[in-house]
């Protein structure tokens, strides 16, 4: 007998999977898309209101057996993002995860792939520009994958990053953190900087930055965001992102810099899973490495997929009742 598709809640997630878990889960499926085994539905977003925003993505993970959707709104009062999980090959629903704590897993972890393929394996010092509720799994995700030593933290709002800063220290015991009064103090001589805001006009430029230096451009994941200057690009000898297309229509930042068709001007941009699938070190004596992570659907698969088997594993989740399906269509 088939079994029950499972509905698994913000609390299973959390107690099924850690970011230090998402990590790896995550390495795994961007191997899958270097080989071509795991394909991306491409981000779609609409915006209405006061800087409302809905967003859709998706993957199918042919190894696996596993389609899903993720979709999520970010409205004034608030969001309630789901993943949905299907059987690749009869169309059955296996699971919907809700997947704000997924979500918030997944943007860390991506950074922290990013950071442990892209920075100085040696660096030990992280700056975090911002200091909203994705900061949190940023700085824990950095941690997991480089020594760090201390961190540096900036935010617009005095409070806010008194009370971050705090969080961290409590968080990370034995890691020096502290705040500073600007950006530019913030990420000076620092080897990885971290920038996960709501800016609208950039934050760092390039003379900000030390030669050496690391940058997860983690925040600016809509068309009217801006993090950093384009100054960046000239000294980036190795710029990577998620998703070529989705970093082409939505990020800003790279459509000024490459424009908006993926032609010529885009050849020396990376996809991640390239560089986790080919083993491609940092390339020695770097003087600036970029990473664009937006957000995509193989990576919320990714860690859906690990949630699922551990969640069947642990008997985890509640039993809905099979939906019903549609019959194939026959030919006449």
């Amino acid at each position: 007998m088939t079994a029950e598709p499972i509905w698994i809640d913000e609390a299973d997630v959390v107690r099924l999977m850690h970011l230090g878990e998402a990590i790896p889960a995550l390495e795994r499926g961007l191997a899958e898309e270097a080989a071509g085994r795991a394909k991306n539905l491409e981000k779609t977003a609409q915006h209405w209101g006061k800087g409302s925003n809905m967003h859709a993505i998706g993957a199918v993970y042919d190894g696996a057996g596993i389609f899903g959707t993720k979709t999520w709104g970010h409205t004034e009062h608030g969001s309630t993002p789901l993943l949905i999980l299907w059987d690749a090959g009869n169309g059955r629903l296996l699971a919907i995860v809700e997947a704000f704590a997924l979500g918030q897993m997944r943007t860390g972890a991506m950074s922290g792939v990013g950071t442990r393929w892209m920075s100085a394996p040696e660096a030990d010092e992280l700056a975090v520009v911002g200091t909203g509720k994705q900061a949190t799994t940023q700085v824990a995700a950095v941690v997991a994958v480089r020594p760090i030593r201390r961190i540096r933290v900036w935010g617009p709002t005095p409070e806010h990053r008194m009370a971050f800063a705090e969080k961290v220290r409590a968080s990370h015991p034995g890691i020096e953190v502290v705040t500073a009064e600007s950006c530019a103090a913030a990420v000076k001589d620092a080897p990885i900087v971290t920038l996960i805001t709501r800016a609208r006009h950039p934050v760092v430029n390039a003379a900000m930055l030390a030669r050496g230096a690391h940058v997860n451009a983690a925040g600016a994941i809509t068309a009217e965001r801006r993090e950093f200057d384009e100054d960046l690009f000239p000294r980036a000898d190795l710029v990577a992102v998620d998703s070529l297309e989705t970093a082409r229509r939505q990020s800003s930042e790279f459509m000024d810099w490459y424009g908006e068709a993926l032609g010529d001007e885009w050849a020396g941009v990376r996809r991640i899973c390239d560089l986790v699938g080919k083993g491609d070190a940092r390339p020695a004596n770097c003087d600036l490495t970029i990473f664009k992570p937006m957000g995509m659907g193989i990576s919320d698969l990714a860690l859906g997929i690990e949630i699922l088997a551990r969640a069947r594993k642990a008997g985890a989740g509640r039993a809905m009742p099979h939906p019903q399906r549609i019959p194939p269509r026959l030919h006449e």
